[in-house]
């Protein structure tokens, strides 16, 4: 809709609509797609309510919180807890954890669901494809307590994978991989991917159905194999989806499945699995220490709003493309 309107002295030059007019407009707009407006309510709730609400609670991060006195009332101590936190003899373990295993994933998990798309798109069977497909996704849709009940179970020295392993002569005796503080990281990541591969490659797959075929037919006419078409089309087409994704990624670089963590580990494995997300369930909600916890919540969530800015300016140079 036009912002302008013509001068009548001046038919070249346009006049700016006034302020009451824009308005107007805008009132119109809003009653035609009143529908949509109206559906739109409940979202914006649920975020006010349950997103944007709840901030005001970070300021315990900077006070000795008392729940009997509630957060206003509470004494003010400034950085103290962000300062235990740095002197912390914890800090630059679960620092390091944390970074790892993010890291971990973003290395392995993150390429496997493109990888998988693509080995996916270039199957010309519908029905085999149709089978991994399903099941891919299938682990996605089991329980996480499930899930890590079943990894404990698998990796029982007595478990499936010992008496694998036992039977092709890859090792001599059973290995307790749960209380061995250097398989963390390959069972956390491992599995995980496992999980999620077929669910996370359902976005690309999308992505692939959206590229023009007519691009595929001029590259054959071309005389360009399957790896070039790969490599050429398909690659280019889905990079502003793998851009995206990617910056989402590393904008939760810092936010660890603590959940699983929590499931899995056990003091035995603390020196490589204890992270950020642990460390803050112990103390706050073990230990009751609700400030201490807000400042480390805080730091965490400073760190990942900074990469997520900075991600996003460089893919937006780079690449071309970004989430604003």
């Amino acid at each position: 809709m036009s912002t302008n309107v013509a001068d009548k002295k001046n038919p070249g030059k346009a006049l700016p609509i006034s302020k009451r007019s824009n308005r107007r407009m805008m009132f119109r707009e809003i009653v035609k797609n009143r529908s949509l407006y109206i559906m739109l309510i409940p979202v914006i709730l649920y975020f006010v309510l349950f997103q944007y609400k709840p901030m005001y609670g970070a300021i315990i991060a900077f006070k000795d919180f008392n729940p009997f006195v509630g957060v206003w009332d509470s004494k003010w101590v400034g950085f103290k807890h962000f300062e235990q936190f740095f002197e912390s003899y914890y800090f630059w373990r679960i620092l390091r954890n944390t970074i790892l295993i993010s890291l971990y994933q973003l290395i392995f998990a993150f390429p496997a669901a493109i990888i998988l798309a693509l080995l996916l798109n270039e199957v010309r069977s519908m029905v085999f494809k149709k089978v991994v497909q399903s099941i891919s996704y299938l682990p996605h849709f089991i329980s996480l307590v499930v899930v890590c009940g079943m990894i404990i179970d698998f990796l029982q020295p007595d478990g499936i994978i010992n008496r694998m392993l036992l039977s092709v002569g890859l090792i001599e005796q059973p290995i307790n991989f749960l209380i061995q503080s250097q398989w963390f990281r390959t069972i956390f990541v491992g599995s995980g991917i496992w999980q999620g591969v077929g669910w996370s490659s359902i976005i690309f797959l999308a992505a692939l159905a959206g590229i023009n075929p007519s691009l595929y037919e001029a590259a054959v006419v071309d005389g360009a194999g399957r790896w070039k078409q790969m490599w050429h089309i398909t690659l280019p087409g889905l990079m502003p989806t793998i851009v995206i994704l990617l910056i989402i990624n590393i904008g939760n670089f810092m936010v660890v499945g603590f959940d699983k963590i929590i499931l899995l580990y056990n003091p035995s494995t603390y020196e490589t699995a204890d992270v950020i997300g642990s460390f803050v369930f112990r103390r706050g909600i073990v230990e009751a220490n609700y400030s201490f916890t807000a400042a480390v919540g805080l730091f965490n969530s400073v760190i990942n709003f900074a990469l997520l800015i900075i991600v996003n300016q460089i893919a937006r140079k780079k690449a071309e493309a970004s989430l604003w």
